[in-house]
């Protein structure tokens, strides 16, 4: 069984996973330990590592790996104190960019995340199309690579981002699914740990398919509640939505030129055309907002913004533009051609939340 949406659409689900992230956001801040066998964490007394870089990973350094094991697996391990505080802002640069194709999105730390894009097909292309793009625009503005899953499910998805690691995204078809998860190893599969695997190696069951080989009932007797769910993606099933708690919080659209902008006139049409864009998304999702953000990203891929807040929401595409082309006029003269221009809408409400606060002002409840 493929999942599917409500309207029968089967689902296309992305999971992003970023490369060794701590390390490699040392690595990029510090260039010195670029191509080094880094570790995140303290290196001395009875520290533990909470992250390692792939250079690492070659002398089996792991994870949650007590740091004296770290340094007698590789001597020249170097260790770096976490900065947990960078993280999370790197963090927030990324799922900016994955609100940018999808609403929904399911974060599982600061480091992955699942994305329904079933219905962002229209607008953005495919999910393998929407993946790469999300994966370059994460490279363009943060320095750092990530590695992406598609597939029908986010079980499968998951395992599909391990595939090609590093820096790398592999599809899992719904004709392939059924038959690749039953290729592979119990502790392969995403919710069965070590003692799960260990109670299922000794009656037999090594892969997949001894998995699914086993009846239902005898896996209930076994496993209890769980034994279902353990049937269901040894077969490919995962019908657990992308459940996202995130109230959003700007909408926005943004285009790349084939060949560089550089005049007034040229960039003033551009941004025309992304408010109609803009506005029309409002529309769709009965949404305005208070604050526009105009972003330019320039030949060198440096980036800049303007941003202006109104006491009101934008009522109409007309206040749009003309709020949008005041920003615009604020960056001319260039001292460097444009590649981007984006518009972004923030302080997000809908209609009905502008009518409550309009009523609550004058006393009403």
């Amino acid at each position: 069984m493929v999942e599917t949406t409500e309207t029968g659409i089967t689902r296309r689900i992305i999971h992003i996973d970023m490369d060794a992230f701590y390390a490699s956001v040392e690595q990029r801040d510090a260039p010195e330990l670029l191509g080094r066998p880094v570790a995140v964490g303290r290196g001395e007394g009875r520290g533990v590592v909470a992250a390692a870089s792939y250079e690492a990973r070659k002398f089996g350094v792991r994870s949650a790996m007590p740091s004296r094991t770290a340094l007698r697996q590789c001597p020249d391990l170097v260790f770096v104190p976490p900065r947990f505080d960078v993280y999370r802002a790197v963090s927030r640069q990324i799922h900016e960019i994955f609100a940018r194709y999808t609403d929904l999105i399911q974060p599982l730390s600061l480091d992955e995340a699942y994305l329904d894009v079933t219905g962002s097909y229209r607008e953005h292309g495919s999910a393998t199309d929407i993946a790469r793009l999300i994966r370059a625009e994460i490279h363009e503005e943060t320095g750092l690579t990530a590695s992406a899953g598609i597939s029908y499910n986010r079980f499968l998805a998951k395992l599909a981002s391990d595939h090609r690691k590093p820096n790398g995204q592999f599809v899992i078809t719904p004709a392939m699914g059924p038959e690749f998860a039953a290729s592979l190893r119990v502790e392969q599969f995403h919710g069965i740990g070590p003692a799960t695997r260990a109670k299922m190696n000794r009656l037999g069951i090594f892969t997949g398919a001894d998995l699914r080989a086993i009846p239902l009932d005898v896996l209930a007797r076994h496993f209890g509640k769980a034994a279902a769910f353990y049937a269901s993606i040894a077969r490919g099933v995962d019908d657990r939505p992308v459940v996202s708690d995130r109230i959003r919080k700007s909408i926005g659209t943004e285009t790349t030129f084939e060949s560089d902008l550089s005049t007034l006139p040229e960039a003033r049409r551009v941004v025309q055309a992304l408010c109609a864009k803009l506005w029309r998304q409002c529309q769709a999702q009965s949404l305005s907002g208070r604050t526009l953000v105009l972003k330019l990203k320039y030949a060198d891929f440096q980036i800049t913004t303007r941003t202006r807040s109104n006491p009101t929401m934008f009522v109409n595409e007309a206040a749009i533009v003309a709020q949008a082309e005041s920003l615009l006029e604020g960056f001319f003269p260039l001292e460097r051609a444009i590649r981007l221009i984006g518009v972004t809408l923030s302080g997000l409400s809908t209609e009905n939340d502008e009518k409550k606060a309009q009523l609550t002002l004058f006393g009403e409840s």
